[in-house]
This record gives C-alpha cells, structure tokens and sequence, in this order.
C-alpha cells in the first residue's frame, strides 16, 4: 500500500511538472506576442518637431495704405520669402535677392547669412511705400541702455542693426547709431489726435499729455513726468480701469501704485471717451494657491460670481467729457443684473502695422452704440448713446425663450442705416434697419448661416460677409465669402469650392486672399476679385517634410445623431501605419459645445490631440453632436439648453457605434475618450453615463461641477430661472446635474488632471468629482499639474504623456512603461542655436 501511495506521489509530481513547463511555455509565448503601444512613431510628432518640417500655410496679408498692393511672407523648407503682390495689373515679385541681401548685411554685421537664412524682424513699409526697414539682431554683446555695469544680471545684449532697402534700386542703408523707440507701454490709452493719454492708477483714472507721455515710453520712473488725476472714488473690484486680475495678493498690492491699463473707447475727435465699470465689491471671493512659487507658496483672491448666487456685478457705463473734465454714470438700467457693453470701431486692414491704433467707440462724435443684456439672457437690447444729453435710446430688440445673441452692428453712412445680425427667424441673418430702428428689410434668408460681415460698400449698396451652409452637398461648417445687395437681391458666392475658406479682402473692397483647405487637402492661397474673378495663384503650402514622415490625410465622415436625423460631422485620424486586418481601439476626442465643437474643418498645424494619439495604436476620431455649435440653426446651437450635462452623450456613443459598423477595423469593446475643459467634463460624464460602453477616459481641466463654474456660461447654456415676486422683486435659481452625482456608475479606467492654480475652472470641479469617486469606493487615477493654469502651460508635454499611458495600459493593454520612474520623453534632442 505503501508503494502504491508512492509511486501515485512520483506520477503527480511529473504531471505537475510537465503541466508547469506547459504553462510556463504558453505564458512565455503570451509575453512575447504582449501588445505594444508605438511610442517611437508617436515621438516623431511632438509640436517641436512638427514646427522644422511644417512652414507655413497661408497667405497673411499687410496692405498698404496708398495703393492696394499688399505685401507677405511665406515659409517653406527652403527659408523664408517675402514679396510685394500689386493685384491691379496682378503681378507679384519677391521684395529683394535674398542672396544679394544676405552678402551685404554679413558684409557689414560680420555674422555669416545667406539665402536661406535671413533673421528679418520688423519688417515695414516706409510711409511712402518705396523703402522698407528692418532689424538683423548680431552676436555682437553690449551693455543694455540703461545699464551701466556690464557685470550685474541680465545687463548684456546682443546688438541690434537697422536698416533700410529701397525697392526700386535694390539698395541697402545702414542706419547707423540708430536708437529704436522703446515699445509703448500697454497701460497708455491714446487719444486719436494724440493729445492726452489715459491710464489707471490706484483704482482711479489718470492722464497726461503727449510730451510726458514722450518721457514715460523712455523711463517709466522719471520724476519729471506730470500726470493729473482724473477720477477719486475708485477703489478695488470698484475700479476705474484694472483690478490687476490674475496677479497673485503680494503682487497685486505691489503693482496698485504703479500706471495700470484703462480699457477706454474714444470719440473720433478726442473730446470724449467712455468707460465700462463693473461694481463687483459684493460678489464672493474664490482663491487658488500657487504651492511652486519661489519661497512662501502666494495666495491670489479673485472675483467670481458662481451661477444662481444674488451676489452680482453691477455695469455701469462712464462717460467722459475730457475738455471739460467731467463725468457722469449713464443711466443704462433696464433689467436686474443685467450687463452693458459699447462696441468699439472696427479697424482698417490698412492700418495693421500701424504703432498707434486708438480705440474708438462705433457711432461718431454724438452718438456711442452699446448693447444691454439681461441675467437670463433672453433680452438684448441694441441702444445708443447721445452725447450732449446722456440719453439712452433702444434700437432694436431681441427676445428669445433660450438665450439672444448679437453680433457688432455695421453703420451705414454714419448710422442712417444699421445692418443687424440675428437669430431671430431661427437661423443667423442680417436684417437693415433705419437709424431709428425700424426694420426696412431682412438682407438674407434661408437654411444656412451667417458669421461675419467682412465690408460694407456704402456707395453700391453692397455687403460682403461670410456664411456656411449653403452650398448643397459641401460639410455644412465650410466657411465662404459672399456679396449681397442690400436690398436682399444678387446674392452671390465669391470664392466657391468643397473647401473650408477664410479671407482677407482690402478696405476698398475690390480684392481679397482667399486662402483654403480641408482637413485632407494642402492648403492653397490665390488672389481674387470682388466679383470672384481668381487673379493669380500666390501659394500652395510646401508638405514635403512632413509627408516624408509617412503622414497620411486623416478622414471627414458624416454620421446621424442619435435621433437618426441630424447629419453630424467628423474626422477620423488613422495611425501611419495602419493596417486595415487589425482590430484597433477607438477613441474620441471630445468638446462638447456650446461655443464650438473640436472637428477641425481646415489643414491644421496643431496635431497633438489626433494624429499624434492616434500613432500609439488607434483610431481617433472628433465628431460634432447636437448642441455643439453656433455656426448651424438655432435648434441645433440651442439642443443642450437646460441638459448642460448629458446633452452631447448620446450622439458621441452613436457616432463610435456607427463607425465600428462601417469599419471592421474598430473594436468597439475598447473605446476611450478624452478632453480639456468642457471635454474634460465631457468624457467623465460619458464615463459615468454609459459605464459600460467607454472604457477608458482622461479629464483635463473639466468643469465637472457646473454649479460652481463661472454664471455666464452656465447661465447661459444651460438657463437659469428669472422669478419676479408679487412685489416685484427679481430673484435668479439655477439647478444643473453634475458629474459628481453620478460618481457610482464608474466602471472603467477615469484619469482626472487640473492645473492647481486654474482661475478659469476651479480645481474644485476636479477635486469634488476625485471625493465622490473616493466615498463610492472607486479606484481612479488623480494627476495635479503643479503651478498650472488652465491650459497647463509648460507642463503640457507631460499631460500628454500621461494621457496616452493610461490609454495604452488599458485600451491597447501595454503595461510596459507602468514600472519606469522617467517618462519617455520624445523631444530629448537640445535643438542646436546661434550663440
């Protein structure tokens, strides 16, 4: 019996080991075939390395004031090129040699240029339009200005030459001992005629005239500048001009003595200016703590109404009668806590390289126009101003049952005539109106949207504007220039194609670069007349770099909403080296509106969120969702109205099952999703809504709690209540649903990051979600950005590389990099520099 127990022990025992040698085996070879996320594909798009082999992309003009030539730079991977384009006899020749310009300067710098590298900074057209000037900045060290030991800190630096070039004689000038005007400091508000500068001070309104403002661009600290006190009951969130927002406490009583910026509009003759000022004493204080600045960490204590909270800003509006030196509050009132604006003028193109560009308010020397809007939004009221008496006037209404918006009027012949953008018929028009207000005529109609007015052509009686939407068979977000006669006949599409365009067109209104792409296409520029003639072709971008790469266009889709009606748009972004046998995870990059949604529409430069994610291993993919955007019909703008939490949800799950339907590619049991702000708040909520759909999420910056975010925007887009008593006063509630309460449904992997010093989005909105996850007992990762605001700054690089860890341990499921202390960081090479 014995033996037998034996021998059964000795045959178990080589069973078990033959079984352990065979597990051993299968785990071996498990191992070997583990899933890897490319990080070395992913690395070679990182924004330092996209920036040496993407140049540029499209034509920015600089007309010029005495003719309508323009002139523009143009980078390729062969250097930099500028030229001069005069579109009346449509000819365009480079402005000098660069080689010939190269050899003078090194002849006289003594640094070594050539064709291809020429460092111009500065570049201007001389008044007359026949020379131009430059900077070239040596490696030659001497003593700043306004130093005089060549050994304190920060006391040396490196020469800068200027010169001039006459166009027509190709001829080089040295200027030499030439003092450059220091920049002006951006605390001066100056008048049109130059006579008087206002600025801030301690909460009050200052000014001083030309010749000690003469002194004070050259040094600030001249005791023998002479300023005169304007305004003295001014005082902290109180203020006339800056309460130095976002500077933190020790700064802020460090900088009130010192001349702060005075947002001021002026009259076209310099008699007058206007001035909003926001009484915001009672509204609570909020704090954000900077636990890495240099010593103590410093507290900054900050104003910010909360939405539904009683304590409001109070607007006024200021006017200022500067000959005199008086002023006095306008009497704006007409709706509880309501807030005012003056628009300011619009500006010439010509007057782009301007120095001194004055603010002016829109209206003329008797007459400002403002707006007015109510808590609720629902009310906006266009007004204006008169001068000589203080009175108010309404012009024109909007009244809506979801929120009113408006757009900056266009003046016809001094204010005779407005042309009014507006919802009202349910999608974005513009309507003429009499100086009065009384409506003459809608200018356009129909199912599509109007953005911009780009000119007015008084004497024709012409509008030029932008619109999307109408042209059949093209994404409805492609955006194109039209002209329309004021009456509302010959409408006509100046600058067709099934391409996303935007534009430049001169003061005169006779011609306009046209610059346009798709999201798959290289982006071209071409010159075109106002009546969309094309005069000449300018640019085409020069991809070659990065299509060297194996970059491959990412690809525009459509889709259905949830409802399986609406259309929505987007794109999908492919990993390089796709290979259409595999099963690849998805993931979507989120923003849910209201003001935009993240699909871009053109060729962009900016691939950190999609092509680069996309190279670890997956489809990425952004699409709209009802709600999301303003650049369709109200109803679609306005979807979201009173459901600010779940309203994009449903449509981004039916766009991912769609997809995945198509495409055998996608494996729909690994979707992630991602997003910053409100796509920070988005993809949690996903998580938390569908827990058993969305796999995988990182949060950055997310307004997760919408109760404690700002009250315009979450008043605004998603409502709150206006409740007048039976005695007549005006109360506000506001009730939203929030990420935090949904904290239990959490199944899959949630990483949450925010910046600690985010004024924008509290930390708060990511730290309540982090306390309800805890108390439902859910495991999560919790990431703060040391020192960040909202965007997070420097330390971007690394959010990224967090972000796409977490995806590739638990979508792609490589746990490789889980034990490394370093992140691999992808920009490691020390770009190379001139001393």
């Amino acid at each position: 019996m014995k033996k037998l127990y034996i021998l059964f022990l000795l045959m178990l025992s080589v069973c078990f080991t033959a079984f352990s040698q065979s597990k051993t085996f299968t785990l071996t070879e498990t191992a070997a075939a583990a899933p890897k996320a490319n990080y070395q594909l992913a690395s070679r798009f990182s924004p330092n390395k996209l920036r040496k082999i993407i140049y540029s992309t499209a034509v920015d003009p600089h007309w010029l004031k005495l003719s309508t030539r323009f002139w523009y730079e143009y980078e390729s991977p062969e250097g930099k090129e500028w030229y001069i384009v005069d579109p009346a006899s449509r000819n365009k020749k480079k402005l000098f040699d660069n080689a010939k310009l190269a050899a003078e300067i090194t002849t006289i710098i003594r640094d070594p240029f050539d064709a291809q590298h020429l460092p111009l900074e500065n570049l201007k057209f001389s008044a007359d339009e026949k020379s131009i000037s430059f900077e070239v900045r040596s490696t030659i060290d001497e003593l700043k200005k306004d130093r005089k030991n060549k050994k304190d800190a920060d006391s040396m630096q490196k020469k800068v030459f200027y010169f001039n070039y006459d166009i027509a004689v190709a001829k080089l000038t040295e200027v030499p001992n030439y003092a450059k005007p220091k920049a002006k400091p951006n605390w001066g508000s100056v008048a049109p005629d130059s006579s008087a500068i206002i600025f801030s001070r301690n909460y009050n309104l200052y000014w001083m005239d030309k010749d000690n403002y003469k002194k004070a661009v050259k040094n600030e600290e001249d005791s023998t500048i002479v300023e005169h006190q304007l305004t003295k009951n001014g005082e902290k969130f109180y203020a006339y001009g800056s309460n130095g927002d976002g500077e933190n406490n020790e700064e802020n009583e460090k900088n009130n003595k010192k001349r702060r910026r005075a947002y001021v509009l002026w009259s076209p003759n310099s008699k007058y200016f206007v001035l909003n000022r926001s009484d915001s004493r009672k509204v609570k204080d909020l704090w954000v703590i900077n636990n890495v600045a240099p010593g103590r960490p410093t507290l900054e204590t900050y104003k910010y109404q909360m939405p539904g909270e009683a304590e409001a800003p109070i607007d006024e509006m200021v006017l200022f009668n500067f000959t005199d030196k008086t002023y006095k509050k306008l009497n704006t009132a007409a709706f509880k806590d309501q807030t005012v604006s003056a628009w300011g003028a619009p500006s010439l193109n010509k007057d782009r390289d301007n120095e001194f560009r004055p603010s002016i308010w829109l209206g003329n020397n008797s007459k400002i126009y403002f707006q007015r809007t109510s808590r609720d939004l629902k009310r906006i009221d266009v007004c204006t101003i008169d001068i000589n008496t203080g009175a108010v006037a309404p012009l024109i209404d909007e009244r809506f049952n979801t929120y009113v918006e408006v757009n900056r009027p266009g003046l016809v012949n001094d204010g005779k005539e407005i042309i009014h953008w507006s919802e009202r018929d349910g999608w974005a028009h513009f309507y003429l109106f009499d100086s009065n207000g009384k409506l003459k005529n809608q200018i356009t109609k129909g199912a599509f949207h109007c953005e911009n007015i780009v000119n007015i052509d008084e004497k024709n009686r012409v509008l030029y504007f932008t619109a999307n939407g109408r042209e059949p068979g093209e994404d409805p977000y492609y955006y194109h220039l039209y002209r329309i006669n004021f009456d509302g006949t010959g409408i006509k599409l100046l600058n067709p194609g099934d391409f996303d365009h935007a534009v430049s067109m001169n003061d005169e209104n006779k011609y306009f670069i046209n610059n346009f792409s798709r999201v798959n296409t290289v982006p071209k520029s071409v010159l075109m007349d106002n009546n969309g003639r094309k005069l000449m072709d300018l640019e085409t971008a020069d991809l070659s770099l990065l299509m060297a790469t194996g970059y491959k266009f990412p690809e525009p889709f459509k889709v259905k909403a949830d409802d399986g009606i609406t259309d929505i748009y987007g794109v999908m972004y492919k990993p390089f080296d796709f290979d259409p046998n595999k099963k690849y995870p998805i993931i979507e990059y989120v923003y849910p509106g209201p003001q935009t949604e993240a699909v871009n529409k053109s060729f962009s430069k900016s691939m950190d969120r999609t092509e680069r994610l996309a190279q670890f291993g997956y489809i990425v993919v952004t699409v709209g969702n009802r709600g999301g955007n303003p650049a369709r019909s109200k109803w679609y703008h306005t979807y979201g109205y009173g459901n600010l939490r779940d309203y994009g949800l449903a449509d981004k799950k039916a766009a991912v099952e769609q997809l995945a339907d198509r495409y055998s590619y996608i494996d729909a049991s690994r979707v992630g999703i991602t997003g910053h702000s409100g796509g920070g708040f988005m993809s949690t909520a996903a998580m938390l809504v569908y827990p058993d759909f969305f796999k995988a999420a990182v949060s950055n910056a997310g307004n997760h709690d919408n109760s404690i975010y700002n009250r315009w925007w979450s008043e605004k887009h998603h409502g709150v209540k206006e409740i007048i008593s039976a005695k007549g006063d005006t109360t506000f509630t506001y009730s939203i649903d929030k990420n935090p309460d949904l904290a239990k449904n959490l199944k899959g992997h949630l990483m949450l990051m925010t910046g600690d010093v985010d004024n924008n989005v509290h930390p708060a909105n990511t730290i309540r979600v982090a306390n309800a996850l805890m108390k439902a007992g859910k495991r999560f990762d919790f990431v703060i950005v040391p020192g960040q605001r909202h965007a997070f700054g420097d330390l971007t690089e690394y959010a990224f590389w967090k972000l796409a860890d977490h995806f590739n341990k638990y979508l792609i499921g490589d746990f490789s990099k889980s034990d490394e202390v370093n992140i691999v960081e992808i920009d490691r090479e020390i770009e190379q520099k001139r001393p």
